[in-house]
């Protein structure tokens, strides 16, 4: 086989891989970074709702992810024990999901994932491949800028193309206002189409600000990292799949909890933006940012970090020991 038609198969191999085995930590993510904030509130009396009078107290626990404009959070004193709906990391929320929606609630949105994964994970690689072995080192000496420089532009050019599919995903995984209204494909597809007709087309590209600012700095600092580290082992005499996904996976960390906070603000505008609850001068990037700090506190913007990291640091690791081991291995036994 031949180099190209090897690491086109080994990107895509990578990324059905990694789609599959990290949706789950991608959905409770989400819901971390959609539920409201914990209200400041008086104790209630026994066993009472803590909502307002003009709001139903719903129970269900696929409600826990609100609008945060609407600031609902269902809470009760049951037996002098503080309950509510909120969840409270990352092992809570997977519990959470779990008794709610069941196994397939932890796989939502994979089947979108995938539409998005294989196809710009496949696209993203090959320019990043292309990038650092043939276009960028006649013009850059720097053996640590031309990664980073080929990780910037390839992922900036892919997020901007597939910012549209992103919003979409975004939206299946975050929770619906209310149970017997689930987040469905169609019922997205339909919400974003109604918001198209009353806002225009570029309403698709909402968000793409936040997105830019999380995953351009990922990819700088995970490419100049990953060949760093790359280089280190590679002197002492180590190379392969497993020193490939060590690589990654140290990168990918790094990059992960360096951009936090930008996926949060990426998170929430696309779910705000489609609720219509607020202003788009309150769901542009910076006054989000001091909107969330504001009355949140800096804490919040670090939601879902946990889960985050631990899907990133092994789906970095997979896709680069899938590029450079199965990409290896079809162009070796193609010579053989």
């Amino acid at each position: 086989m031949d180099p190209f038609h090897a690491k086109l198969v080994a990107a895509a191999t990578g990324s059905t891989m990694t789609a599959l085995t990290m949706t789950p930590f991608d959905v409770v993510k989400t819901r971390l970074q959609t539920q409201p904030k914990e209200p400041l509130i008086s104790r209630p009396p026994l066993n009472k709702c803590c909502q307002p009078a003009h709001i139903p107290c719903v129970r269900n626990m696929s409600s826990y992810a609100r609008p945060l404009a609407a600031e609902e959070v269902v809470c009760i004193f049951d037996h002098g024990v503080y309950r509510t709906e909120r969840v409270n990391g990352f092992l809570d929320a997977v519990r959470h999901v779990w008794r709610a929606e069941g196994m397939r609630g932890l796989w939502k949105g994979a089947g979108t994932t995938l539409l998005i994964g294989v196809p710009s994970s496949s696209m993203y690689m090959l320019t990043y491949d292309h990038l650092l072995r043939n276009v960028l080192p006649p013009l850059i000496s720097s053996p640590t800028l031309i990664p980073m420089v080929a990780g910037i532009t390839a992922r900036a050019s892919l997020t901007s193309l597939l910012s549209p599919l992103e919003l979409i995903r975004t939206n299946l995984q975050s929770t619906p206002i209310s149970p017997d209204k689930p987040h469905t494909l169609p019922s997205v597809l339909a919400s974003v189409r109604t918001i198209v007709q009353k806002q225009g087309i570029t309403f698709l590209w909402r968000g793409l600000g936040p997105t830019l600012w999380r995953d351009v700095p990922f990819s700088g600092i995970y490419w100049a990292g990953y060949e760093a580290w790359k280089r280190f082992f590679e002197s002492r005499g180590q190379k392969g799949a497993y020193v490939a996904f060590a690589c990654g996976s140290i990168s990918g960390t790094t990059a992960s909890l360096i951009t936090s906070p930008f996926d949060v603000l990426k998170t929430r505008r696309q779910a705000l933006l489609m609720t219509g609850t607020m202003s788009s001068r309150t769901t542009a990037t910076i006054p989000l940012l001091a909107h969330i700090v504001r009355t949140e506190g800096t804490a919040a913007l670090f939601a879902g970090v946990l889960p985050r990291t631990v899907k990133i640091a092994p789906a970095c690791g997979i896709m680069i020991a899938c590029f450079e081991g199965v990409g290896k291995f079809l162009e070796q036994k193609d010579r053989d």
